[in-house]
């Protein structure tokens, strides 16, 4: 699913709020969690799972087309652990 079909799945659910509203809620939701983990922070969203900011430190690596070493420095990724109810609901049989 991507972020469009997300918005019109909501605001088909909720006939009650505009296409812009629902717009307006995704965005703000997403902007605080790319805010908190901007801070270092967590965002943890029970029974779905949890994102956070983990360290890569610098490294040296290779150009794929030259074959010449080439550093790569140290970085931040963001990292998503799936929580317990997600996994149960994705192995259930």
């Amino acid at each position: 699913m991507i972020k469009s079909e997300l918005i019109a799945s909501l605001a088909a659910e909720n006939p009650h709020l505009t296409q812009k509203d629902v717009e307006r809620v995704v965005g703000v939701i997403l902007e605080r969690m790319i805010q908190a983990l901007e801070q270092g922070g967590r965002v943890e969203l029970r029974g779905f799972g949890a994102f956070s900011v983990r360290s890569r430190p610098a490294r040296s690596g290779r150009n794929p087309r030259t074959g010449e070493t080439v550093d790569v420095p140290a970085k931040h990724v963001p990292f998503f652990k799936s929580g317990k109810e997600l996994r149960a609901r994705l192995n259930a049989d």
